[in-house]
Protein backbone atom coordinates (compact mmCIF):
# COMPACT_ATOMS: atom_id res chain seq x y z
CA UNK A 1 0.00 0.00 0.00
CA UNK A 2 1.26 3.50 -0.83
CA UNK A 3 -0.32 6.82 0.14
CA UNK A 4 -1.50 9.15 -2.58
CA UNK A 5 1.35 11.60 -2.04
CA UNK A 6 3.90 8.77 -2.19
CA UNK A 7 5.38 9.60 1.21
CA UNK A 8 4.41 6.40 3.01
CA UNK A 9 4.30 2.76 1.98
CA UNK A 10 3.70 -0.61 3.62
CA UNK A 11 5.32 -3.79 2.31
CA UNK A 12 3.90 -7.07 3.64
CA UNK A 13 4.98 -10.68 3.23
CA UNK A 14 4.38 -13.81 5.30
CA UNK A 15 2.78 -11.93 8.17
CA UNK A 16 5.52 -9.28 8.46
CA UNK A 17 4.81 -5.64 7.62
CA UNK A 18 7.51 -3.01 7.05
CA UNK A 19 6.39 0.61 7.12
CA UNK A 20 8.50 2.91 4.95
CA UNK A 21 8.27 6.69 5.05
CA UNK A 22 9.99 9.72 3.60
CA UNK A 23 12.13 11.99 5.74
CA UNK A 24 13.94 15.24 5.08
CA UNK A 25 17.24 13.33 4.84
CA UNK A 26 18.19 12.48 1.29
CA UNK A 27 20.95 9.96 1.95
CA UNK A 28 20.41 6.25 1.29
CA UNK A 29 19.20 4.14 4.21
CA UNK A 30 19.71 0.49 5.18
CA UNK A 31 17.55 -2.16 6.79
CA UNK A 32 18.52 -5.63 8.07
CA UNK A 33 15.88 -8.37 7.96
CA UNK A 34 16.27 -11.82 9.53
CA UNK A 35 14.30 -14.44 7.62
CA UNK A 36 14.02 -18.13 6.73
CA UNK A 37 14.19 -19.58 3.22
CA UNK A 38 17.08 -17.39 2.11
CA UNK A 39 17.80 -19.40 -1.05
CA UNK A 40 14.19 -19.17 -2.25
CA UNK A 41 14.02 -15.44 -1.49
CA UNK A 42 17.31 -14.76 -3.28
CA UNK A 43 16.15 -16.70 -6.36
CA UNK A 44 12.79 -14.91 -6.40
CA UNK A 45 14.29 -11.44 -6.13
CA UNK A 46 16.84 -12.22 -8.87
CA UNK A 47 14.07 -13.53 -11.12
CA UNK A 48 12.04 -10.35 -10.51
CA UNK A 49 14.98 -8.18 -11.57
CA UNK A 50 16.18 -6.89 -8.20
CA UNK A 51 19.60 -5.23 -8.10
CA UNK A 52 21.52 -7.80 -6.04
CA UNK A 53 24.54 -6.04 -4.55
CA UNK A 54 25.90 -9.16 -2.83
CA UNK A 55 24.99 -12.78 -3.47
CA UNK A 56 24.55 -15.20 -0.57
CA UNK A 57 27.64 -15.43 1.63
CA UNK A 58 28.30 -17.61 4.67
CA UNK A 59 29.61 -15.29 7.37
CA UNK A 60 32.14 -16.39 10.03
CA UNK A 61 29.76 -15.32 12.82
CA UNK A 62 27.20 -18.00 11.89
CA UNK A 63 24.84 -16.32 9.42
CA UNK A 64 24.21 -16.41 5.67
CA UNK A 65 23.16 -13.17 4.00
CA UNK A 66 22.67 -11.27 0.75
CA UNK A 67 22.02 -7.62 -0.10
CA UNK A 68 19.89 -5.75 -2.61
CA UNK A 69 19.66 -2.05 -3.48
CA UNK A 70 16.64 -0.14 -4.68
CA UNK A 71 16.77 2.53 -7.38
CA UNK A 72 17.63 5.21 -4.80
CA UNK A 73 20.60 3.38 -3.27
CA UNK A 74 18.81 2.11 -0.17
CA UNK A 75 20.11 -1.28 0.92
CA UNK A 76 18.18 -4.27 2.25
CA UNK A 77 20.22 -7.03 3.87
CA UNK A 78 18.50 -10.42 4.26
CA UNK A 79 20.04 -12.76 6.85
CA UNK A 80 19.39 -16.36 7.85
CA UNK A 81 21.17 -17.98 10.81
CA UNK A 82 23.16 -21.10 9.92
CA UNK A 83 21.76 -24.33 11.45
Amino acid sequence: MTTRDGGYAIVERDGVAIHLFQTDRHSPQSIHIFTEGLDRLHAELRQRGAHVKQDILCQPWGNRDFRVNDDFGNEIKFTEPLP
